[in-house]
């Protein structure tokens, strides 16, 4: 049976616990142990602003802070920033937390946020734009006194706040100039606010914290922390099983019910994110999409009809119910029906496989065509089991599909590339909009629209429905204006929605609790040792 159920009713009330949780971890008495973590985060750098991924924000989250933090229902609440104000429709104060130290000792200012946005949108050239598709209205920043930011805007920027529950502040060094990658990655440690300091890293395979006795909040209960990264999901749980790690992220469903048996917790929450299938519209011709003989034709995903077809050939039900144990939900838009600026009349389908093939024939692909599915291979629950099971419902309809599963590196290097013509992708973000402005938005790097638009999907009258939202301030009427406009571009189908996939975190005797945050952080503030 397809699970089509509203999730935002489970997201609260076991996100809720969260903050609670959180704070009562900072709240007990030090603890002098390691926590010891297994993730699938695999950290590429120790550069913040690099990459827009959520290895990279979840990891070094502990390191770095934001000036606004994103709450358990993805409200803002005051992180660096005690608190911030629109003064004109053009400008933004906001005013920073006192106290505040870099792990260095050197004082948190203003002039640290100036710098950490500067480098941002100046200096940085990063895969996709990286983050500065968050800072695009910004005209000017200042710093008005050591405690006080000024941002001018191009025009009126209602979720600017918002934007910044992204973006780590980092401490202006000593001297002219940016701090570059390399130099982060391969110089000294990196230097931040947060409530862990950076003891050691080696790329892909481990990360070591140690707890900020001067932090400005209360302090972690872990005195130490050692993420390893560990990418394949069966090593994770063997890990867990084992106790060799104390905690493991990214718990395949299949997996839940033998590590109960052994005794390991479990907690899950629905994902504020989004797993669908892309298509490259744009190119004549494409990779690996051929006729029934093996010749090359031309690009039949420019055609709404066929992408439309395609959409009804597949049986999210299988991929809920089946592949991810019922830990998901059938999704028909970027976020589970019921959040802000979700529309309650998309709702996901049952395939119809005679209305697919009827639609595939009207757009002149009477017997189908062949065609390579590309995806990552352990990065997301389900994933490369999703391709498999997505091939044989196209195969109904005609339609021969290649499964081809990659590591996630692999994975991303060849689709910049330019290497498939239709892939399984995923993503988070803050709000509805945030991931239909990088995702379905026209790619424009003047704009920072189109960071995710891989597929290199234009829709001008998408685009201005999107930015008229996007110009409203939060609350029912952007809310509304959101879903109209996802309404419009869903018609479209340039993208095929998949599933919201649930986060699974397993622990073991060591750890007492554990909450996880909707946006998937796995961090080790969110994990109570269990004296406490």
């Amino acid at each position: 049976m397809m699970t089509l159920g509203n999730p935002l009713r489970r997201l609260i009330l076991s996100a809720s616990l969260i903050l609670l949780a959180i704070w009562t971890v900072l709240a007990g008495p030090a603890q002098a142990q390691e926590l010891r973590i297994a993730t699938s985060y695999k950290l590429m750098t120790l550069d913040p602003h690099y990459a827009n991924l959520n290895e990279n924000t979840s990891l070094l989250s502990h390191i770095y802070e934001r000036l606004v933090y994103q709450d358990e229902r993805l409200g803002l609440k005051p992180g660096l920033a005690v608190s911030w104000r629109a003064t004109s429709d053009t400008q933004w104060e906001f005013k920073l937390r006192e106290n505040v130290r870099f792990h260095d000792g050197s004082p948190f200012t203003a002039d640290d946020v100036v710098y950490t946005i500067e480098r941002i949108r100046n200096f940085l050239n990063t895969p996709n734009g990286g983050f500065r598709s968050y800072l695009t209205g910004i005209k000017a920043i200042s710093a008005a006194d050591p405690l006080t930011v000024v941002i001018d805007t191009d025009g009126n920027v209602p979720n600017l706040p918002l934007a910044f529950s992204s973006i780590f502040v980092m401490h202006r060094p000593k001297g002219e100039g940016f701090q570059t990658t390399e130099e982060l990655n391969a110089g000294s440690p990196p230097d931040g606010t947060g409530p862990y300091k950076f003891e050691s890293w080696s790329s892909g395979e481990m990360l070591k914290l140690t707890r900020n006795d001067d932090y400005w909040g209360r302090r972690p209960a872990w005195s130490t922390v050692t993420f390893r990264i560990i990418e394949n999901p069966a090593a994770r749980v063997a890990a867990l099983a084992a106790g060799d790690v104390d905690l493991a992220d990214s718990i395949p469903a299949r997996d839940v019910a033998s590590l109960k048996k052994r005794g390991v917790r479990i907690e899950d929450i629905s994902a504020a994110r989004i797993n669908f299938l892309q298509f490259d519209v744009e190119r004549e011709t494409l990779p690996d999409v051929t006729d029934k003989s093996g010749k090359q034709i031309p690009n039949p995903f420019k055609n709404p009809s066929v992408r439309r077809a395609l959409a009804m050939a597949t049986d999210r039900g299988i991929l809920v119910d089946k592949i991810l144990s019922g830990y998901g939900t059938a999704a028909a838009q970027i976020f589970p029906n019921g959040l802000p600026g979700t529309s309650a009349n998309l709702q996901p389908e049952v395939p119809n496989y005679n209305k697919a093939k009827a639609l595939l024939a009207e757009a002149g692909y009477p017997n189908g065509f062949n065609l390579v599915l590309a995806g990552p291979a352990g990065r997301y629950p389900g994933d490369s089991e999703s391709l498999q099971a997505i091939a044989q419902s196209w195969a109904r309809i005609g339609v021969a599909v290649q499964p081809a599963a990659f590591p996630f590196s692999v994975f991303n290097t060849k689709r910049a590339s330019g290497d498939f013509a239709v892939w399984y992708g995923g993503t988070s973000g803050e709000a509805v909009d945030v991931i239909l402005h990088a995702l379905l938005a026209s790619p424009n790097s003047a704009r920072g629209t189109g960071a995710l638009n891989f597929g290199h999907y234009r829709n001008q009258a998408f685009d201005a429905m999107l930015a008229k939202a996007e110009s409203i301030q939060d609350g029912p009427e952007r809310n509304k204006a959101l879903a109209d406009a996802t309404d419009f571009v869903m018609a479209d189908q340039p993208i095929i929605p998949l599933y919201h996939f649930h986060h699974i975190v397993g622990f073991g005797p060591r750890v007492g609790s554990y909450v996880m945050h909707p946006r998937g952080w796995t961090t080790a503030m969110q994990a109570l040792p269990v004296t406490e």
